[in-house]
């Protein structure tokens, strides 16, 4: 399919900018499209170098899943591929139907050949697919999703364990607020990781999370304890962390026998106590390197891990990074938007004088 579009990418008015386009059609995750878009919103704000325009396969009003209407200011037909920087393929209810449009497909395809990244949030990966983009590459998706995937696209790699996953110039992520991590990794590739902690500050977001970090926090992973004595050691853990939450202290807690708690445990939250109590110290430590100052070794003290190695070897394990990496990748300083605006600040006395 060739491409004489009535429109293209229109020009950034003498300013060297990215295009970012972002793809919608009938049935789409309204925040797939909105929570990227607004952090490269506010990168362009605070350093400029974004232009964002939002296309469907035809221009106009865009019902989402939830019924919010979008307005798309271009259809595909009006936009050349080669124009495209950056494309971010939502996802949502609607996508099995939109992968189904060869020429919203045909398109997707035209702008992978010239693009320098092509992206996906949560099933919009299925549109990637649909459009030959992501043979032979290492994807991610929604999980609840990662099944259809395999299935339909066995010659997809598929790997529903990170938010998000950079195959070459591939990018895809997982549900949702997994879109806007992914968003800030590109922002930080682009502007740099002074910007990227700005916009996340800026947009309150906890932490810009690494991308090889799992979807599955222990709210989610695990499963609802059915009873009250699993509720109450579960309960007991969340409570003190860093306590001493042996099987033996855990059935105390529950009133149950240590052997009747393992095997109650494991039944009804999908894991063994002493699995269950690792990945919650991760996530407190997770919290703890993100949102103050504590040197790691107080850390490791506090959060249960008793000593640096420990909680070193356990990270590397559940994140594949070391705590004082995961301290500077992705802690926002209460500074950072400030030095930003000081430099575009001293970057426009300069362009003046």
């Amino acid at each position: 399919m060739s491409w004489t579009p009535s429109r293209r990418v229109p020009e950034g008015g003498g300013v060297t900018k990215r295009s970012i386009v972002f793809v919608i059609y009938e049935g789409f995750q309204p925040l797939d499209l909105t929570g990227p878009h607004e952090v490269f919103q506010h990168a362009g704000r605070l350093a400029g170098g974004y232009r964002r325009l939002v296309v469907a396969p035809r221009s106009g009003p865009v019902p989402a899943a939830s019924g919010l209407v979008v307005h798309a200011g271009y259809g595909v037909d009006e936009v050349d591929p080669e124009g495209v920087d950056t494309l971010v393929v939502a996802g949502g209810e609607g996508v099995d139907l939109a992968r189904l449009d060869t020429g919203l497909t045909g398109w997707i395809r035209a702008v992978g050949s010239h693009a320098r990244r092509v992206t996906s949030v949560c099933s919009g990966v299925f549109l990637l697919a649909a459009a030959g983009l992501v043979d032979g590459r290492r994807v991610t998706t929604h999980w609840a999703r990662e099944q259809q995937l395999i299935r339909e696209h066995p010659g997809v790699e598929v790997d529903c364990e990170p938010i998000f996953i950079r195959d070459g110039q591939v990018w895809t992520s997982a549900g949702v607020t997994a879109g806007m991590d992914l968003a800030l990794a590109l922002v930080e590739e682009d502007l740099g990781r002074d910007v990227a902690h700005a916009v996340a500050r800026e947009m309150v977001m906890f932490l810009r999370r690494p991308g090889g970090q799992s979807q599955f926090s222990v709210a989610l992973w695990s499963k609802e304890p059915e009873t009250d004595p699993v509720r109450a050691a579960v309960s007991a853990i969340h409570a003190d962390p860093a306590a001493r939450h042996t099987i033996a202290d855990l059935a105390r807690s529950a009133r149950l026998s240590p052997r009747h708690l393992q095997r109650r445990f494991t039944a009804e939250l999908g894991t063994p106590p002493a699995s269950y109590v690792e990945r919650v110290r991760v996530e407190a430590a997770q919290r703890a390197l993100a949102g103050g100052d504590d040197p790691v070794e107080a850390i490791a003290r506090h959060c249960g891990f008793g000593t640096t190695e420990t909680l070193r070897r356990t990270f590397h394990r559940h994140l594949g990074i070391a705590p004082s990496d995961y301290r500077a990748r992705f802690r926002s300083t209460a500074t950072t938007i400030t030095a930003v605006r000081a430099e575009q600040n001293q970057d426009q006395e300069r362009e003046h004088s």
